[in-house]
């Protein structure tokens, strides 16, 4: 029955809660940054406590998005993401309940794992529900909503923090919650993956690895990059994941067949992600402390002014995703990286102590229209890059390639800005994030060329295809 009404519903139903479940998820990975000066004068904490709060979520979310993708496939996707969301409002009515620092930070851990569960699976529903003629401009959409959450989160922090109090950057979460859940179980059509057990191995091997690696991203500018536990997670984090490959490329049914990363479609839009969020996450996190702490602009007037940038997706996204389905999804990607690049750089030019909006501007609007062509279609070509039963795990394996790659991106902007320069005056800021954007600028860059190795359309659909006979699908996952 549930099937039949979600049939009914459309893809409309389909787009607008994965839409609304993955901006919860994607804005909750930075929408503390700026209220932790006011959670620690309500709730105490040292310095320390303050950066688990937004550690906490982003290890949890990042380590279990790959487990996520696999239990969904496995117990059923919506199943799956009904729980997920329901595990992600509770914890967020926790989080805002919170009557100490410690309860707030496993509050968070817990929100993290929720949405790790949840987010994946919102593009595997999504592809599920919408023909593929169609896709383009659902991916478009649901691009634009994840990249503005992605922007907008110290925005949307700051705002709430600064007129009404920083429990609401949790409150929020929970009527959406509410709404989403019967919405979910009433509009959403249930599909599976290819049936095969759980992996058990691989998901532990996998699980551990990218928590010792993320750990390791996430501590060692805090903590220092010699620290002990940092070394140790970085370390044991990569022999696992070399594991974890060595154990999945001969397993009969692995969480990840390592066949997939033969098709060069898979692995350079992969490739292309991972560095494209090392280079924006890195870059977001500097300049949202530039306009603040160097221009003197509060958290709502900074956030206002990079809305060419973070606001831009919401125009610009939809229109990507029909350009995709029409030429196809590589040479709209590279476009956007290589003009997100140039913005990184045209920024580390203009940037100063004292500089003007105006002198910002454009490059705000060519980052911003650079990250907008690049959200949809990317999802669009990891998606067709894989047969229909291996997409909830190729999402996972995508946003978990993202995740790690932002960790990354804010670990090296972080020390490249720290070796620079400093916090002591406004110009030892400026001489720090210089360098740090051009960084970025290369990275993205690379992200570009990584795109271009993407096969084109006809080809990438023929590496899809099974190299040997396909798994029996469930009825309902098309």
């Amino acid at each position: 029955m549930s099937q039949q009404i979600a049939r009914r519903g459309g893809a409309a139903w389909a787009l607008v809660i994965t839409s609304v479940a993955g901006f919860m998820a994607a804005l909750d990975n930075l929408v503390v940054t700026t209220a932790l000066p006011s959670i620690r004068e309500d709730l105490g904490g040292g310095l320390h406590d303050l950066e688990w709060t937004v550690s906490a979520y982003t290890l949890t979310f990042a380590v279990l998005l790959m487990s996520g993708a696999a239990l969904g496939d496995r117990f059923g996707r919506r199943r799956l993401f009904i729980a997920g969301l329901a595990v992600f409002t509770g914890a967020s009515a926790a989080a805002a309940m919170a009557p100490g620092i410690d309860s707030l930070i496993a509050a968070r851990a817990v929100q993290g794992a929720g949405a790790a569960v949840m987010m994946p699976l919102t593009l595997t529903l999504l592809t599920a529900a919408v023909p593929a003629a169609k896709r383009g401009m659902a991916y478009g959409i649901w691009g634009a909503v994840n990249g503005l959450a992605v922007a907008s989160g110290p925005l949307v922090g700051g705002t709430l923090t600064e007129h009404i109090s920083w429990q609401w950057i949790f409150w929020l979460n929970v009527p959406l919650g509410l709404v989403l859940l019967p919405l979910a179980r009433l509009r959403l059509a249930e599909s599976h993956g290819t049936g095969a057990p759980l992996d058990i191995p691989g998901t532990l091997l996998a699980s551990g690895g990218l928590f010792g690696i993320v750990y390791g991203l996430v501590r060692g500018p805090v903590d220092g990059w010699t620290g002990s536990l940092v070394l140790t997670g970085l370390f044991a984090g990569s022999a696992l994941l070399a594991g974890f490959v060595l154990y999945s490329a001969r397993a009969a049914n692995p969480m990840l067949p390592m066949r997939l990363f033969r098709s060069r479609a898979f692995s350079g839009i992969n490739a292309a992600s991972l560095l494209m969020f090392l280079g924006m996450f890195g870059s977001i996190f500097l300049l949202s402390q530039y306009m603040q702490g160097v221009l003197g602009y509060s958290p709502t007037e900074a956030g206002l002014r990079m809305l060419p940038w973070t606001g831009m997706p919401m125009l610009v996204a939809p229109i990507a995703g029909i350009l995709a389905d029409r030429v196809g999804g590589r040479p709209v990607v590279a476009a956007g990286l290589f003009l997100q690049a140039l913005g990184l750089a045209y920024m580390s030019v203009v940037a100063t102590a004292d500089a003007s909006y105006a002198a910002q501007l454009p490059a705000l609007i060519v980052s911003g229209i650079g990250m907008a062509l690049f959200f949809a279609p990317a999802s669009h070509l990891v998606m067709s890059s894989v047969r229909p039963q291996e997409q909830g795990i190729a999402s996972g394996a995508n946003n978990a390639l993202r995740e790690v790659g932002g960790a990354l991106g804010i670990a090296v902007m972080a020390s490249i800005f720290a070796a620079q320069g400093g916090y002591e005056t406004g110009q030892t800021f400026v001489d720090g994030m210089r360098p740090a954007l051009v960084t970025g600028a290369a990275v993205v860059a690379a992200a570009g060329v990584a795109a271009l190795l993407i096969p084109t359309r006809r080809r990438a659909e023929r590496q899809a295809a099974p190299a040997e006979p396909a798994p029996v699908l469930e009825t309902a996952s098309h």
